[in-house]
């Protein structure tokens, strides 16, 4: 069996692999052009990092791959060990899986690992650099209405004022969801970063799995104002994409959604995830609804 087809069968039933690492989000996103590093001990895989690898030329490039937010090393931790046995088993284990990738033809490596993995040290002492980024997230959802009043009091009232205007309506068809997605960064003069292609493969994805919803809202004259695209592995509910008429952002119907998603989590019993961003204005978006500020590893290293 090759290391791909062990990787996918793993990453099918390891709860504690988050979703942009799965074998499956990889093949949709990333089709051919990805790999994976296994560290195994008598048949049992104790470390992994899917990668996605782009090729330019005669140049291959380790990178962040469209649509996922983070990406990388996966460690397979025994049951019950001590904080400094833990940091052991780590870095050893993560100086095995640099050991692999510096094996690799490649110019250059840049992932990003999940905010999970909080010691990087043995990138560092192999010379890979490290910037921190955020995202947001709502880890307890299990009290919706603690949830709903930590909000910051304007959004509460942007809620409101998107509920009186606005009608909340489920599975928007996967094309009429792109356009809308593609109006938003139309607005900002801006071409789409990602193919229909893509979209399409991952709501194909999603679906077989049951790992997708889509919400959009719509006026008294059926009218669309915006629409948004969640995903979830077993632990946490993410925001993957959305999309908003210009001529009606007044509304606020996107918080509306935002907050539509949130309640979903609550449902299926998962953190709800924002996917972060560094941009000043999404950010305090973001923050409003009293999420959790999580930071997470931008490691890099040009060869």
């Amino acid at each position: 069996m090759s290391q791909l087809e062990k990787y996918r069968q793993l990453s099918e039933f390891e709860k504690s692999i988050p979703l942009f690492s799965k074998g499956w989000w990889m093949d949709a996103v990333c089709e051919n052009d990805w790999n994976v590093i296994l560290i195994e001990n008598n048949d049992q895989i104790l470390a992994s990092l899917p990668y996605y690898f782009y090729k330019t030329n005669h140049r291959m490039e380790i990178k962040k791959a469209i649509l996922t937010q983070t990406n990388g090393i996966w460690i397979n931790y025994p049951q019950n060990q001590k904080y400094e046995k833990q940091l052991s088993y780590e870095n050893r284990l993560m100086s095995l899986v640099i050991d692999e990738i510096e094996k690799l033809p490649i110019t250059k490596y840049q992932q990003y690992f999940h905010y999970s993995i909080e010691n990087w040290l043995p990138f560092y002492w192999r010379g890979y650099s490290q910037t921190t980024r955020y995202t947001y997230v709502i880890e307890d959802t299990s009290n919706l209405q603690q949830v709903y009043q930590n909000f910051n009091s304007n959004l509460r009232k942007s809620i409101r004022k998107a509920e009186k205007q606005v009608t909340i309506k489920e599975d928007i068809p996967i094309e009429d969801f792109y356009c809308f997605n593609k109006m938003t960064f139309e607005r900002q003069g801006l071409n789409i970063p990602y193919s229909f292609e893509i979209v399409s493969r991952i709501d194909e994805a999603c679906a077989k799995r049951g790992a997708k919803k889509t919400f959009y809202c719509v006026d008294e004259n059926n009218q669309i104002h915006s629409a948004i695209y969640f995903v979830w592995d077993d632990d946490t509910l993410y925001y993957l994409m959305s999309g908003s008429h210009p001529d009606f952002r007044n509304t606020q119907s996107l918080s509306l959604l935002l907050f539509e998603g949130i309640k979903l989590a609550h449902q299926m019993k998962k953190k709800f995830n924002f996917e972060g961003s560094m941009k000043k204005n999404i950010e305090h978006h973001f923050r409003q609804f009293g999420a959790v500020q999580k930071a997470y590893h931008h490691i890099f290293k040009t060869f």
